[in-house]
């Protein structure tokens, strides 16, 4: 992921979906199109927060390098330097996989 310049602003994170492991059931090839998107991603850049009504700078619970569950559906789909990422905000994000 070296060379990626992205920084989300706010409470906004940028995500790289984790393709599901299993790509055969049951001896069937599912073809691409058929796939549903994976759930699963790796947060790879975090905003600052956003602010609260008093000013100060909310964190976001999640960072760079944790392994979230999101919706399959969720974000805006973007694609840099040839990767296709998502950008979420952080009240999208499902649960951090421990």
């Amino acid at each position: 992921m070296a060379g990626l310049n992205i920084r989300p602003l706010y409470d906004r994170i940028v995500v790289r979906r984790v393709d599901p492991k299993e790509q055969m059931r049951g001896g069937i090839i599912i073809p691409d199109t058929a796939k549903e998107k994976p759930q699963e991603a790796e947060v790879i850049a975090v905003g600052e927060g956003k602010y609260s009504e008093d000013g100060k700078r909310m964190k976001l619970d999640v960072k760079k390098g944790d392994k979230v569950l999101i919706g399959k559906y969720s974000g805006t789909e973007i694609k840099l330097q040839d990767q296709e990422f998502t950008i979420i905000r952080e009240d999208e994000v499902l649960g951090i996989v421990e």
